[in-house]
């Protein structure tokens, strides 16, 4: 697996520098039209292909080689996944058994010809490993981290600080 890191970011933001980044691109109207674009700029010789969202800015190390074993051990999409802890209802039913379920997490590793299959037809998916299944690849699953937090509400900030302090 030979690479670099692409990063992609909203569109205003194109020229502007990105640490750690070999090549930076501007991102689309939704998050797969983004994909496509960080795919776009991938350097030849790339076989496989991590996607990361920035929403989870604690990268958790051992997260990330588990995603890359499982890779290199020849899944060809993986994603980590955490238990689901709190205790779920339908809403418009009553309680649903939680053993069943699982919390997504990134990175999500692929082979590049299967995630470039996936995103072919331009779909959208809240995830691209939805959009791997659609196509009936198997996506398999490591375990992930709960430190391995997403950003959605301003009090996340707080407790990313602390997970990194």
């Amino acid at each position: 697996m030979t690479g670099g890191v692409v990063v992609v970011v909203p569109p205003e933001r194109a020229g502007e520098p990105e640490p750690l980044a070999d090549v930076t691109v501007a991102g689309g109207p939704t998050r797969s039209a983004s994909v496509r674009a960080g795919l776009a700029a991938l350097p030849a010789g790339v076989t496989h292909v991590l996607v990361h969202d920035a929403a989870r800015p604690v990268p958790v190390r051992d997260v990330w080689r588990r995603v890359l074993d499982a890779l290199e051990a020849g899944d060809v999409a993986v994603v980590p996944v955490v238990a689901v802890s709190d205790s779920l209802r339908e809403l418009n039913g009553g309680a649903v058994d939680r053993s069943r379920f699982v919390a997504v997490q990134t990175p999500q590793g692929f082979r590049l010809d299967v995630l470039q299959h996936a995103h072919e037809g331009a779909g959208d998916a809240s995830d691209d490993a939805t959009l791997v299944e659609a196509t009936g690849a198997k996506v398999s699953t490591v375990d992930g981290d709960p430190r391995n937090i997403k950003i959605t509400e301003p009090w996340h900030l707080t407790v990313a600080e602390l997970l990194t302090a």
